[in-house]
């Protein structure tokens, strides 16, 4: 076993009925192996997927935001079973205080899959069972809302595909119950697959508040893109996806569906994707229609999508082999690729109106400091924010080095915890990343960060909201609400931002 496996547990491993196997995939909420079953309990399947959750070790930082995630994925297995549901057989907790890397870790033991969507859809696009693919996806929607939940997070890496070609809806860390109209999520998504109300949506104590509505449009996006290779909102990047979306749904910009979009799907994905939540087809009748649509009046048994599985005594090391295991299986965990940014270092007055452009901000990073603030739905995080924090941290300098503090680049992050920010849509990276640190990277990241937070803090503290965030980057949210503001021993920094929050921001804003 080699990193960058998140929980390495070694062969042979014991835990519960299981017997640790073969390594499956990783990112940074976990990882997954192949589990035996022994002993006699019959009732457990003779091989599952054993997704280890790292509970008992980590950073404040990490701890808090994990525990709400598994809690949310345990209670939704443990009340709901569904044929079209990934299927949880039971939860444990490590408890081998010889192993202190283990020690107090939360494993999901979980229906074994073949492949996932996504690993489909780039092994080939289109794929001729797509259509019967999507009705069974949407079946497992209607499942889901029947039962009064809300997936929050749909899309190809949550999509599993079993031996028989059956597919599952998977990874339930953003599932929540509906309390009347709506339930509440974490402030995290995939802005591919978010709807337009959700991208500026404000973020109270408990979290952003959706309604099933979301997943619908969620699936029209997902039918475009396995039916068409492309998605139904222009763009090449997610974020100029999601700016098209938000001008879409203020009526600025119109849907353009891909003309390889078949006749009979074209007013499904419309319906799905109408601007507003109450202008969206109702799950029900899209499952009808879906299932009409695929040529069933039930959702197919699929043919096999994925060869024989071949036992294999060896495991490809390194970062690339766990990339090929990650694309493979989905269990909330997916690949990830390092944001790539550009400099627009000829963009001197970019976002002008919010960041002045006389006080020194380096023009090459003016675009992804206004970008990585206008990234965040709410009020708080501000381009000058983030452009005093960047100075405060490292005064701009993209080559920062401090090893004894474990903090690199022109945001000083921390590369274990960097990992848990570095995508746009949510997913941490598999692999913590090796400094140097770029800023292409680390300046969206502490955009991201920043925005988690925000909810997090306590309503009433004293001061400048922006400042006790700047506070709870250096320490965490947890410290500063205990602390009721600024903790003393970051009392300095604080004021350096603060001063620099000032200088940066124009006359007439606050």
């Amino acid at each position: 076993m080699t990193e960058p496996y998140a929980v390495p547990v070694p062969r042979g491993y014991r835990v519960g009925a299981w017997e640790v196997r073969e390594p499956i995939a990783t990112g940074a909420f976990g990882s997954v192996y192949t589990g035996r079953r022994t002993g006699d309990r019959e009732e457990l399947p003779g091989t599952a997927a054993l997704k280890f959750l790292p509970t008992g070790t980590g950073t404040p930082r990490q701890l808090t935001h994990l525990r709400e995630l598994i809690e949310r994925e345990i209670d939704l297995h443990r009340r709901l079973r569904r044929p079209r549901l990934i299927r949880m057989y039971e939860s444990l907790v490590v408890d081998d205080p010889g192993r202190p890397e283990l020690d107090g870790a939360t494993v999901l033991v979980l229906e074994r899959a073949e492949g996932s969507l996504s690993a489909l859809l780039a092994a080939a696009p289109r794929p001729d069972a797509g259509p019967a693919l999507l009705a069974q996806i949407c079946e497992g929607l209607a499942q889901l809302h029947r039962a009064g939940w809300v997936h929050g997070d749909l899309k190809p890496a949550n999509v599993l595909l079993m031996a028989d070609g059956s597919a599952r809806l998977a990874d339930f860390n953003m599932a929540a119950e509906l309390e009347g109209t709506h339930a509440y999520t974490p402030a995290f998504s995939t802005p591919d697959y978010t709807p337009p109300e959700l991208l500026w949506a404000e973020i109270g104590q408990r979290g952003r508040r959706i309604r099933p509505s979301a997943d619908v449009w969620a699936f029209g996006v997902l039918a475009h893109l396995v039916l068409t290779d492309s998605f139904p909102l222009s763009g090449a990047t997610p974020t100029a996806r999601r700016d098209a979306a938000a001008a879409y749904a203020r009526g600025t910009d119109e849907l353009r569906l891909s003309p390889q979009l078949p006749d009979s799907w074209r007013e499904i994905v419309r319906d799905c994707l109408a601007r507003t939540h109450e202008a969206r087809i109702g799950t029900e009748a899209l499952l009808r229609r879906v299932e009409a649509a695929a040529g069933t009046g039930r959702s197919p048994r699929l043919p096999r999508l994925f060869p024989r599985r071949r036992r294999r005594r060896t495991v490809i090391a390194g970062a690339a082999a766990a990339t090929v295991a990650v694309a493979a299986l989905g269990y909330g965990i997916s690949t990830w690729t390092a944001a790539g940014g550009t400099d627009d270092k000829g963009v001197a007055t970019y976002g002008a109106s919010e960041l002045r452009t006389d006080k020194g901000v380096p023009v090459q990073y003016r675009k992804l400091i206004v970008d990585s603030a206008h990234a965040c739905p709410g009020p708080d995080v501000t381009p000058a924010l983030v452009a005093a924090m960047l100075k405060a941290e490292s005064n701009f300098d993209p080559n920062l080095s401090d090893p004894a503090k474990h903090e690199f680049g022109i945001a000083r992050w921390t590369p274990a915890v960097l990992r848990w920010y570095m995508r746009d849509d949510g997913v941490p990276a598999t692999a913590t990343p090796t400094p140097p640190l770029t800023p292409s990277v680390s300046i969206p990241a502490m955009g991201r960060y920043l925005c988690f937070m925000a909810p997090h803090l306590k309503s009433g503290l004293p001061g400048d909201k922006r400042v006790l965030l700047a506070a709870a980057y250096r320490t965490s949210y947890s410290k500063v609400n205990d602390t009721g503001g600024v903790p003393p021993k970051y009392r300095d920094y604080c004021a350096r931002v603060a001063h620099y929050l000032k200088e940066y921001t124009p006359p007439g804003k606050k």
